[in-house]
C-alpha cells in the first residue's frame, strides 16, 4: 500500500466514473458507488462519536465495527466479492443483547437524544439504515452477499441500543415520545 495512495488528485473521475476495486469503472451515480458512499459516511460518523468521551468498551466496539466497515466498503468495491465473514453481523447481536439486557424493557417509543454521545449513536443509526437501504438496491441489480446486508441490519439494532446504553451510563435514560404534546 505503501505508493498506492501517493497520488490524489489523479483527474480519472473528472468524466463522472470512479474506479472500482477489480480495475472496473462505473457512474458515480451507481447504486455501488451510492452503497459506497453511505457506509464510508456511515463510518465517518462513528469516527465523530468516538471523539466523545466513552465507556471503554463501547469504544473498542466501535472501533471494531469502523474497521468491519471497511471490510464492507471493499467488499462493495470488488464486485462479486464477499470480504465480511458470517460472524461479524453474529458479533453485534451478541453485543445487541449483551447491552440490551442492563436495559429496562421499551414500553414507550423513545425520541433520539438525551446526551451528545447517544444522540450521534441514533444519527448513526439512520445513516446505517440509509447504507442498508441501499446495499439492498444494489442487491436488487448485482449480487450482494447475505452478510454484507445482515451487518447493515445487526448494526442499525446495536447503534439504537447503543444509544440507550449511552444515555443510562451517563445517568440519564431514554427522551420518552408524547403522543399529541403539542397538539
Amino acid at each position: 500500500m505503501g505508493h498506492r495512495l501517493s497520488r490524489i488528485v489523479t483527474r480519472t473521475g473528472d468524466a463522472g466514473t470512479t474506479g472500482l476495486g477489480d480495475g472496473s469503472r462505473v457512474g458515480k451515480d451507481s447504486a455501488r458507488i451510492a452503497a459506497l458512499g453511505d457506509v464510508d459516511e456511515l463510518n465517518s460518523l462513528l469516527g465523530v462519536l468516538l471523539c466523545e468521551p466513552l465507556p471503554a468498551s463501547a469504544r473498542d466496539l466501535l472501533l471494531g465495527i469502523q474497521h468491519d466497515l471497511f471490510d464492507l466498503g471493499g467488499e462493495l468495491s470488488v464486485p462479486g466479492g464477499a470480504f465480511l465473514a458470517e460472524r461479524q453481523p453474529a458479533r453485534l447481536e451478541a453485543a445487541v443483547e449483551e447491552m440490551n439486557a442492563g436495559l429496562s424493557p421499551l414500553k414507550e417509543f423513545i425520541l433520539p437524544g438525551g446526551t451528545r454521545a447517544a444522540s450521534l449513536a441514533h444519527l448513526a443509526r439512520t445513516v446505517c439504515r440509509r447504507a442498508e437501504r441501499a446495499v439492498v438496491t444494489l442487491g436488487a441489480a448485482e449480487p450482494v452477499s447475505d452478510a454484507a446486508r445482515q451487518y447493515l441490519n445487526r448494526l442499525s439494532d446495536l447503534l439504537f441500543v447503543l444509544g440507550r446504553w449511552l444515555n443510562k451510563a451517563e445517568g440519564g435514560g431514554d427522551v420518552l415520545w408524547h403522543k399529541g404534546r403539542n397538539a
